[in-house]
């Protein structure tokens, strides 16, 4: 039928109401809009303008005058605002609400995905419980992917991009131009995994009544902001198609509620059934059909009826109780959610590992210590070099990727992801794509990323990709050949409480089980003495979620 257009001002401003002459235009490009657009069935929501600052007591004044002029719309005051005082609740002539936080907590993943372990069973009610207007939340998403080189030729018109071409040039620079593809892959799965959950959330959450992306596609403008699933041409980067999105954000979508992502084999995988319905038609005597599935090999499955889906979320429709024993090795599980004679469905990856490991050492030799390493390789040992990521120098572990762009906001630790090769025998018991999923956030919090442009030779076994900025070399799992000796150097936890950090325990085995195999013949590596110093030398700590402003 159409869209529902949510109109504002053409004004962003930190400083609205110091200037009388910005405000007597706004306020007569107000009555301008008013008659120019006021009939256009679309026009429903109307905000003053994005992220305003300064003056509320004008920002009222002004809302006051708009809805006594023209009552057919919705008003707010600010989309968002980081104004102290304002912006964590709505404003008392607020017909909606337009946020990222509220005074009780966010209500977008921004906050959360960094910050709390890896959850499918909460949303965001508590941040709005009490709330008497409905909510929408601003600007979700936001999470930056690796510029597309291949759009360089595109542009044929007035514009050139000097900041691919800049990119480019740096990568080549480096020897490193034949990685491009693979950062954009590595960066743009993980940017949709969090897409997908950043949309669940608000779906599940009753009182939050729409969501705004920034951006679907690319917004090269402000520092290269590169956070959308389509490029600036709004045409695919290969992330994924526009079937798998829907799976997720659509007129109807299938819904899980379960507790973690990561499970060993002697648990049971519980999941509440939910859907939120926006379609045409309430929906009767549906059926939801669930299926567990490995490698595409069917493990369990089942069904469950609804007798009437209505408008908007529904919860409580049933529930999938799943017994693990049958998965002995470790494994990435499908779960899939469909809505029968519909093309709705849905998807979540967990993983499963086995509950007790048998950790074979063999001649493999541990150390946290630098000094002790370089004694045992001189030795001709197999080192397991696992220096306290703590006092390591590098960059802050993290599992989200760069927000918006690191030219805009560099105060932020600047990775884009994992990268690696799944199909390496250092990885060979340790189910992964070659990139980030959930099952990576216990190890990429508890590390710090080395940067390695310094050394020559050996490989990295897990890189982590470089903001576009630097384009640096990093890694937090790399292998090779020191004198006489054969080194895995490791910068993610691999000691600590394993048996409460399954994924931890089983990196351990899969990476001792190489080690200790004739497969691993790394080659030889130069310059570690160059990196001596980041060794034992910092104290990290995290950056709060609001620490990149």
């Amino acid at each position: 039928m159409g869209f529902y257009v949510q109109v504002e001002l053409p004004v962003w401003s930190v400083t609205l109401g110091k200037d009388s002459a910005t405000v007597e235009f706004l306020r007569a490009e107000a009555k301008r809009i008013s008659k120019e657009y006021g009939n256009h069935p679309s026009f429903c929501f109307w905000s003053i303008g994005n992220e305003l600052q300064y003056d509320f007591n004008i920002l009222a004044s002004m809302l006051g005058e708009m809805k006594a002029a023209d009552d057919r719309h919705l008003y707010t005051t600010t989309s968002f605002t980081f104004e102290k005082g304002h912006g964590d609740w709505p404003e008392n002539q607020d017909d909606f609400f337009v946020t990222q936080w509220t005074k009780k907590g966010w209500v977008r993943g921004q906050g959360v995905f960094n910050q709390e372990l890896p959850s499918f069973d909460k949303d965001f009610r508590a941040s709005i419980d009490g709330m008497e207007v409905p909510l929408v939340t601003h600007e979700v998403g936001q999470y930056s992917v690796y510029p597309d080189l291949t759009e360089i030729p595109k542009y044929t018109g007035t514009l050139m991009p000097l900041n691919f071409m800049a990119v480019k040039e740096d990568l080549e620079k480096k020897g490193l131009i034949d990685k491009a593809p693979q950062y954009l892959q590595a960066s743009g799965k993980l940017a949709a995994i969090l897409y997908k959950e950043e949309i669940e959330r608000a779906l599940k959450t009753p009182g939050i009544s729409g969501f705004q992306l920034l951006d679907l596609h690319d917004f090269p403008g402000q520092g290269t902001a590169l956070v959308g699933l389509l490029n600036a041409f709004w045409e695919s980067k290969g992330i994924l198609i526009g079937e798998e999105f829907r799976e997720f954000c659509a007129p109807v979508v299938p819904l899980l509620r379960f507790p973690k992502a990561v499970y060993t084999n002697n648990e049971t995988f519980e999941a509440q059934i939910e859907l939120c319905n926006y379609g045409k038609d309430e929906l009767k005597n549906s059926t939801l059909s669930w299926e567990i599935t490995a490698d595409g090999r069917s493990l369990g499955k089942g069904k469950t009826p609804a007798a009437a889906l209505a408008f908007g979320h529904n919860g409580g429709l049933g529930k999938i109780s799943f017994p693990l024993q049958q998965v002995t090795n470790a494994s990435k599980l499908e779960v899939c959610l469909s809505l029968d004679g519909t093309e709705y469905r849905n998807r979540w990856n967990v993983w499963v590992y086995p509950s007790s490991v048998d950790t074979k050492w063999g001649d493999v030799k541990y150390t946290r210590s630098y000094d002790e390493a370089m004694v045992l390789l001189k030795k001709g040992e197999k080192v397991l070099f696992n220096p306290d990521w703590r006092t390591l120098q590098g960059i802050e572990g993290k599992f989200v990727p760069v927000f918006w762009s690191p030219v805009h906001f560099p105060n932020q630790a600047g990775t884009m992801g994992v990268l690696c090769n799944p199909t390496h025998p250092a990885l060979a018991d340790f189910p992964t794509d070659m990139h980030t999923d959930w099952q990576w956030w216990n190890l990429n919090i508890n590390s710090t990323t080395l940067v390695v442009d310094s050394l020559q030779g050996g490989a990295p076994v897990v890189e982590m990709v470089d903001n576009f900025v630097h384009n640096r070399r990093l890694t937090s799992l790399y292998e090779g050949r020191v004198g006489e000796g054969k080194l895995m150097l490791a910068t993610f936890d691999l000691q600590t409480a394993l048996d409460k950090r399954p994924v931890a325990r089983q990196m351990l085995y899969s990476i001792l089980n190489y080690m200790n195999s004739e497969e691993f013949a790394p080659t030889q590596l130069e310059g570690l003495d160059k990196i001596k110093d980041m060794f034992g030398t910092a104290r990290n700590q995290k950056q709060s979620a609001k620490g990149i402003y």
